[in-house]
């Protein structure tokens, strides 16, 4: 929740950072008029009935209200960054995001993840709260602190699978991975305390706001987590010796070697990471987006704007939970196999986002109809923890943190091509015939990542996963091969070559051996 809220805060703030742009002396028009009461408002120094509304004929004709009028002057500093500027600034925290997504895996399996993924959300947090100073001294400083941010957190969503795979059994990782959606919570809280935040306070507060949770969430977590079962000092023998057993021997406790030739050349592991890039393509898409979309073009206040966008993060939470607790059950009654249960929650998070998008793209002014399907987009997406998320430890427990990072890696790309393509096509040129363009792309590109997915991927436990006994295997057969090349060149008698490969003409000391691995 807090990692995201790092992440969109800015996405809210900005509409209230900006100024409306004119355009030959004429504020900016939606074309989709919403009957509220105030929708845009202009304060000028000739007279204080020049406070502007939009009406249908486009004309500005709201009257000043008689009762205290300073509340209705601008609270905080706003900045004329045009469009294209503005997606490059939302993309910014994503610009090198990518570089430490791996190396955060690495280091949770080996500092744990107690440290990397509070320590790189902690750090977020501080980040936060420098914002309002550095927009203060202008776009590029804030530009760059934005991307330390990106740099910064980027450390912390790998991590996180190093502990579920020493925490959670394997028929339990789909309804716990929902807890990952702690996402969608961060999302809509953001958007919705933001909107009311910014409208009484200005946008500055909602940075300090950002910050103050940020710091009490870092204390909890300081205190209250622990790496292991064996660790925690609270838990009961029960449930101890439950996880350790369940998880069997799926999880190393020696250090092992990283197999990166294994894992680059996995088919598994290319297609969980194209299902997860492709899923959150559609999910930055309306995150990154979404104010601005409802803002501009469908004409809302900063409240609704950001109730609009938050709920239906909500959406994804809910159904992430009703998802997961079906799918976890249909394993355990060996109804499907893993890997088809991953494969059809993997196709509704990304076909089923991509049929939404196509809605979203033709709803045009019907904003009733718009909020439904980003709310659809959005609990298409909640299947993500019962399908990719759940896939990458189910292939691999011991490595899953490094394949998250992968994946997290090429995810950065959507984080800041989402903003640019969308400033690409309204850069002051906000309409429904742009806006219908942006969806029907990243349509296209959900739904046949979604096929391509469905199509390749397994979900079964990669041999690579236990390097210990792949080691042993390959030593058994290297004694294998020597000692038959031993044989060949001694030349030995009949008796000789019986006695040494048993009576059924084989190693009967490798075969004993492969019986016991």
């Amino acid at each position: 929740m807090i990692n995201y809220n790092l992440r969109l805060n800015l996405n809210i703030a900005i509409v209230s950072m900006v100024q409306s742009r004119p355009k030959n002396n004429q504020t900016h028009t939606s074309e989709c008029i919403i009957e509220t009461n105030f929708t845009e408002f202009l304060y000028t120094n000739q007279s204080k009935s020049n406070f502007t509304g939009l009406n249908n004929t486009n004309s500005y004709t709201f009257k000043l209200p008689k009762s205290n009028p300073a509340r209705y002057l601008p609270k905080s500093p706003t900045y004329n960054w045009n469009e294209k500027e503005q997606g490059i600034l939302l993309g910014s925290f994503f610009w090198l995001h990518w570089v430490t997504q791996i190396p955060g895996g690495i280091l949770a399996g080996k500092y744990g993840t107690k440290l990397v993924f509070g320590l790189s959300n902690f750090i977020g947090v501080l980040c936060a709260l420098l914002i309002p100073t550095a927009a203060s001294f202008g776009y590029y400083h804030l530009l760059m602190l934005r991307v330390v941010q990106g740099i910064i957190t980027g450390f912390a969503w790998p991590s996180m699978h190093n502990m579920t795979a020493k925490w959670i059994p394997p028929n339990e990782r789909s309804k716990f991975i929902t807890a990952y959606l702690g996402s969608s919570v961060g999302a809509a809280l953001t958007y919705i305390l933001c909107g009311f935040i910014m409208d009484a306070w200005g946008w500055e507060a909602v940075f300090y706001f950002t910050a103050a949770v940020g710091t009490l969430w870092y204390v909890a977590w300081f205190f209250l987590v622990f790496d292991s079962p064996s660790e925690h000092p609270r838990i009961s023998t029960a449930e101890r010796d439950y996880i350790i057993e369940s998880l069997g021997k799926t999880v190393n406790k020696k250090q092992a070697t990283i197999p990166w030739r294994s894992i680059l050349t996995s088919v598994p592991v290319w297609m969980n990471c194209l299902g997860h890039v492709g899923g959150l393509w559609g999910l930055f898409m309306l995150l990154s987006n979404a104010p601005i979309y409802f803002r501009f073009i469908h004409g809302w206040r900063l409240t609704s704007t950001g109730i609009l966008s938050g709920v239906p993060q909500l959406f994804r939470m809910l159904s992430s939970m009703i998802i997961s607790r079906i799918g976890d059950y249909v394993l355990r009654n060996n109804i499907l196999s893993r890997t088809n249960v991953r494969k059809l929650a993997t196709g509704l998070s990304t076909i089923g986002q991509g049929f939404c998008m196509i809605a979203i793209a033709y709803s045009r002014c019907n904003s009733m109809m718009a909020f439904i399907f980003v709310a659809g987009s959005a609990a298409c997406h909640g299947a993500v923890s019962t399908g990719v998320l759940a896939s990458i430890v189910d292939n691999s427990p011991n490595y899953a943190s490094i394949v998250l990072g992968m994946a997290n890696s090429l995810v950065c790309f959507n984080g800041f091509a989402t903003p640019l393509l969308v400033g690409y096509f309204t850069n002051n040129n906000q309409t429904i015939i742009q806006w219908q363009k942006i969806y029907l792309i990243s349509a296209t590109i959900l739904i046949v990542t979604g096929i391509i997915y469905c199509t390749f991927s397994s979900s079964k436990l990669l041999p690579w996963n236990d390097p210990h006994n792949n080691k042993l295997k390959e030593t058994i057969e290297l004694q294998q091969v020597k000692r038959l090349k031993k044989l060949a060149d001694q030349s030995a008698s009949e008796d000789e070559k019986q006695k040494m490969l048993g009576n059924n003409g084989t190693n009967q000391e490798y075969v004993d051996e492969s019986k016991k691995y």
